[in-house]
């Protein structure tokens, strides 16, 4: 049933991936079934936007469900749920009303609920150290299976509330800025709101009610806080969906509003949109970095690059708010790209990821290592995931980064210092969430794959099975593609954004092989690239074949003079982050403490050391516990009106009669 399920799922990836690339190209239509939904029935709509978003989501289901064939075993109770989250997914950049668009909303959030949760009604594990039937995973690789998962149960459940109480609490800012348009344009569809006149206190509201009620979705910072909960807790393979295209559809609808619903946009959006794309990007990477759970590392990552997509909108906004219609193209294609490619190294981290956890029954980094003797397809898929979003040439992470960077250094364009300010933070930003990246990557890859294992589980890990390779194979050859191909696909994003933006001029002239960016700044060759790839690869194999060096000798590792290598000696992943939490301190806010246990007959002669070296949660600590707190504390005063006392109910009863009847 499951295997059925998840190919069904795969066939629908492949029909949306069709559907979306007609509207890419030009299509356009409408659907409407009037007796499907009240107020205005279930309309859809097809345009480039939604054409690129529905392309995404299928070609990314494609290998996700392939993958999830041999990943998930014989689960049923997940398989379901994820063929509606498929299907939800597709419909909400189709919605073209605010019925329609709510229940997709809530289907894609009730689904992704579902399969967040399930982890918590699993059985027992069959051996320790193996996944559970359904194929999700436990943190630790404990022999006491039973304890493991109840605590998994526990993590899941947590999880999945934190991630319902984040969705709907969106959903609301999202429901109150729709039906505030849609009273003050008289109309629910979004393709009257465009010619809507509204006042800027009116505009300015609706945006920042759909502003959070997006950026929520997308795990824009301070508003992430189920994401590094959720993506972890969930299943690899749904993971992988909802990091590479779910939370793309929080930024799918940022596309909407400040570009199409309610624009013109003022220049405070734009300000906006990339300030908190720089923080989130810089922010969601230290994080990453000192993670030790692999999932929840990948799981900072995705904070971190909806940044970066964020900080090509923002800039695409403040372009077209200043007149620079051209530069705000090259900033949304940017944008675009970015969240492509996002999808396909982040979907082939998680599923490398996956097959990591399945076979060694954990998350923790800590007691992972030598896998890439043991797993080398996996170390070698998870490698090149890495290179891409390290943005490193010439794989897709390099060219949208790249693009982006042309975009913010056009700034000087801009005839406002302050908006100049703005972008120079933003070069910033990325710049540093590019190096610290590229280290996270180090890390993340050297202590998983590379040196010994440092646990029993980490020794016995085996390959993953066909299915699996296949999904990671189909994701890294997307990677590659997204990498040499901009010429040919970033003409194809800058219609989608010129179509958001009015500006119809075409952006790049010239012959297939090379992209120029406006203004003769700088230009872009898939020719170059191509010549430069074959001397990197074939020049050292000739000059090392002329040489004689080919023969292969195979010796021990330089140990410093010691014969016998052992996993103590190795990086952890918590030395390599030390650095780190030291020069960011600040943010991290870290907690020390060291536990010595001394022999009971005398203190000089220690049984065991413990160091804990935690990071603190912010956002956590200063934002929504206090928010909790306050909330508690209302809702205890609040009980003391429920007495239990039947003669105060019936005063309270009394005391509305006569107010209604005052009022009447």
């Amino acid at each position: 049933m499951s295997r059925v399920a998840y190919s069904v799922a795969a066939a629908l990836g492949a029909l949306a991936a069709m559907i979306g690339i007609s509207g890419l190209l030009g299509d356009t239509w409408v659907v409407t079934v009037p007796w499907a939904v009240p107020l205005g029935g279930l309309q859809l709509s097809m345009d480039r936007l939604a054409g690129f978003f529905v392309a995404l989501i299928g070609f990314a289901t494609i290998p996700v469900s392939l993958y999830a064939i041999g990943y998930a075993g014989d689960d049923r109770r997940g398989a379901l749920p994820y063929v509606g989250f498929v299907i939800a997914m597709c419909a909400v950049p189709l919605a073209a009303n605010v019925m329609t668009f709510a229940v997709a909303w809530e289907l894609m959030a009730l689904a992704s609920y579902l399969l967040v949760v399930q982890k918590a009604t699993n059985g027992t594990a069959t051996h320790p150290g193996a996944p559970a039937a359904d194929g999700s995973e436990s943190h630790d690789a404990s022999p006491h299976a039973g304890g493991r998962h109840a605590h998994d149960a526990a993590e899941a459940t947590g999880a999945a509330w934190t991630y319902a109480v984040m969705a709907h609490a969106g959903f609301v800012c999202l429901l109150a800025g729709m039906l505030l348009l849609s009273a003050w344009s008289g109309s629910t569809r979004f393709a009257d709101w465009r010619d809507t006149e509204l006042t800027p206190l009116a505009r300015d509201a609706v945006f920042v009610l759909l502003a959070l009620g997006f950026a929520s979705k997308a795990g824009v910072i301070p508003l992430h806080v189920w994401l590094p909960l959720a993506h972890p807790a969930a299943p690899s393979h749904v993971s992988a969906l909802m990091s590479g295209v779910m939370i793309k559809l929080g930024v799918y609808g940022l596309f909407r509003v400040s570009l199409e619903w309610i624009g013109p946009a003022p220049a405070w959006w734009g300000v906006a949109i990339l300030v908190a794309g720089t923080i989130s990007a810089v922010v969601g990477v230290l994080y990453a970095l000192v993670e030790h759970d692999l999932k929840r590392l990948l799981a900072f990552h995705s904070i971190e690059n909806v940044g970066i997509i964020l900080i090509g909108l923002g800039a695409g906004v403040l372009f077209l708010e200043s007149g620079l219609g051209t530069l705000a193209v090259l900033g949304i294609a940017a944008a675009l790209y970015h969240t492509a490619n996002h999808a396909a190294f982040k979907g082939l981290l998680f599923l490398g990821a996956g097959a990591v956890v399945r076979s060694t029954g954990t998350r923790n980094m800590e007691v992972m290592g030598g896998l890439v003797k043991r797993m080398p397809w996996t170390a070698a898929m998870f490698l090149l995931g890495a290179v891409a979003i390290s943005a490193l040439p010439p794989l897709n992470g390099f060219v949208s980064e790249w693009l982006t960077f042309q975009a913010l250094l056009q700034s000087l364009q801009v005839p406002h210092t302050g908006i100049g300010l703005v972008f120079v933070g933003g070069m910033a930003g990325l710049a540093l969430t590019g190096g610290l990246a590229m280290a996270c990557f180090v890390k993340a890859f050297g202590v998983t794959f590379l040196a010994l294992p440092r646990s029993e589980a980490a020794r016995s890990a085996v390959e993953a099975p066909g299915w699996m390779r296949l999904g990671m194979a189909l994701l890294a050859f997307a990677c590659v593609a997204l990498g040499l191909g901009p010429t040919i696909v970033v003409p194809v994003l800058g219609l989608v954004a010129g179509d958001l933006t009015g500006e119809v001029t075409p952006l790049w002239f010239g012959d297939w092989l090379r992209l120029d960016v406006p203004g003769d700044f700088a230009s872009l060759s898939t020719f170059a690239i191509a010549i430069a790839l074959l001397v990197a690869g074939i020049v050292p194999l000739v000059v090392l074949r002329a040489r004689g060096l080919t023969r292969r000798r195979v010796y021990e590792t330089w140990g410093c003079g010691r014969l016998l290598q052992t996993s103590r000696m190795q990086y952890t992943a918590t030395a390599f982050a030390s650095p780190f939490r030291r020069i960011f301190d600040f943010l991290y806010q870290p907690a020390h403490a060291l536990h010595v246990e001394a022999h009971p007959e005398s203190r000089f002669f220690v049984d065991a050391i413990r160091y804990v070296h935690e990071t603190r949660a912010v956002a956590e600590d200063w934002l929504y516990h206090p928010l909790s707190q306050a909330l508690h504390d209302v809702t205890e005063r609040i009980r003391g009106v429920q007495s239990g006392s039947t003669n105060v109910y019936l005063v309270y009863i009394l005391a509305a009669l006569v107010l209604m009847l005052v009022l009447g």
